[in-house]
């Protein structure tokens, strides 16, 4: 009897080793490999090997194109049915793209992809595979949601063999597995949800989309640190992968796009959570301004970007006496320690101590802010605290900190004016390589070059 071969993968990366070690050698991740079993077919590196190089030596030769001769004719695409998902994805769907939604639990993966396949049912053939919850269940969802339920075909099953058998039969437009992690080969041995069940059961079904041209959405779950469960090599495979984000405690939920080979990558999507479902928000930046009539110290509004739109965020700084021999530093859609090094800029260049002050820095509205044209906004809001005065209402902030104090011009600066002009504010402190040659009208910009101007400037 053949003795059953197997290899070791990083859960991280994906990068496959022969025997166990403490470190991937790829990624330096310590305890991330794990043990699988492989076919001997399957194994690379076998002597399998030297017969499929004798077959490329002895076998039908391929035929080269020309880069200059590909068509470069615009991808078919059709919509979600959601213009906040459409703009997430490019644009809306591509035949063959394979897609990866991943999310916290109750975040509203599955509600999201119910609704768009309920949607998409009315014009396209849609098969929802759902392998968590009975057809019951789903049935259920719908309903209370309110959803069009004619025309969307339902499977519950977890085999991707049955799967595929269905899907050359059925020939659906669109292909929603929820969820990878409860997919399973048979020809693999672990179980359901392991790294190699995860890897081969999305490798055989977005091989089947790309052959086949059908639109691959999958869901997956996350890990308690908020990546994505299963093997990094997982999201090689796909097109596009998507985050919803979105606290229990707040009804708004964000879609970001952290990959996408069809369109920009960090771009944002927002819905509301609804007893309907999800909404789209047409007007993200109207959520994330609801302030009360009296300004209190700490309080600003900063213009981000976010994929090809800005949002005009508020941002809040508190201050307190540490009774800590090491104060504090909190950070809430922020990064912390971009927070400490903007704490040192303003004590080294605007001659404000805070060392034993405890600062708390919170993103309203559960956004997190990945781009540095927040460091100014940050700082002024900070300071706002520290000398406990209010900053003008209608007072809008952006621009880039460095370590020498110089304030450091951001992309798409004129963009960013022009959207806090149509929400009403009339003064804008940017920095002087994005201040326009004209304003817009009823608009005060005061461009700042260094730290202390926009110290002034407050």
């Amino acid at each position: 009897m053949a003795k059953a071969k197997s290899a070791f993968v990083c859960t991280e990366c994906g990068a496959e080793y022969s025997k166990w070690q403490g470190q991937c050698s790829s990624c330096r991740e310590w305890n991330t490999l794990t043990e699988i079993r492989l076919s001997s077919a399957a194994r690379p590196g076998s002597s399998s090997g030297g017969a499929a190089r004798q077959g490329y030596a002895g076998g039908a030769s391929v035929a080269l194109t020309d880069l200059s001769k590909v068509d470069l004719s615009e991808l078919p695409r059709f919509s979600t049915t959601y213009d906040e998902f459409d703009r997430v994805l490019g644009g809306g769907l591509v035949p063959g793209g394979a897609i990866l939604l991943g999310g916290d639990p109750g975040a509203g993966k599955s509600t999201l992809l119910l609704q768009t396949a309920c949607h998409l049912a009315q014009q396209h053939r849609v098969v929802y595979v759902t392998g968590e919850e009975s057809l019951s269940q789903v049935a259920m969802r719908a309903h209370r949601l309110s959803l069009p339920t004619q025309g969307l075909s339902m499977l519950a099953e977890t085999s991707v063999e049955t799967i595929l058998s269905m899907a050359e039969r059925e020939k659906p437009a669109v292909l929603i597995i929820d969820s990878i992690q409860t997919m399973h080969l048979e020809d693999v041995s672990s179980a359901p949800g392991g790294v190699a069940q995860v890897r081969e059961s999305a490798a055989a079904l977005t091989r089947f989309a790309k052959q086949t041209g059908t639109v691959l959405m999958l869901v997956g779950h996350v890990t308690k640190d908020g990546a994505l469960a299963g093997p990094r090599v997982l999201e090689h495979m796909i097109d596009a992968s998507l985050l919803l984000e979105g606290s229990s405690d707040s009804r708004f939920r964000t879609l970001r796009g952290q990959k996408n080979r069809f369109g920009a990558v960090n771009e944002l999507g927002v819905f509301a959570m609804m007893e309907q479902g999800l909404r789209e928000v047409k007007n993200p930046s109207a959520i994330f301004l609801s302030r009360g009539e009296e300004m209190a110290p700490g309080s600003l509004v900063m213009v981000v970007w976010e994929g090809t739109r800005p949002l005009l965020v508020e941002v809040q700084a508190l201050l307190d006496e540490s009774a800590l021999g090491n104060p504090r530093r909190v950070a809430v859609g922020f990064d912390a320690q971009r927070l400490a090094m903007l704490l040192a800029v303003l004590h080294r260049h605007g001659g404000l101590f805070t060392g034993d002050q405890d600062v708390f820095v919170n993103v309203v509205g559960g956004m997190k802010v990945l781009e540095t044209s927040a460091d100014l906004a940050v700082l002024l809001a900070v300071v706002s605290s520290l000398q406990n005065r209010s900053l003008p209402r209608e007072l809008v902030v952006f621009g880039e900190v460095g370590l020498s104090g110089e304030i450091r011009p951001v992309p798409s600066g004129q963009e960013r004016i022009i959207e806090a002009s149509k929400h009403g504010f009339t003064r804008a402190i940017v920095p002087r390589g994005n201040a326009p040659k004209k304003s817009p009208a009823g608009m005060e910009v005061i461009a700042v070059d260094r730290l202390s101007e926009a110290l002034e400037a407050i």
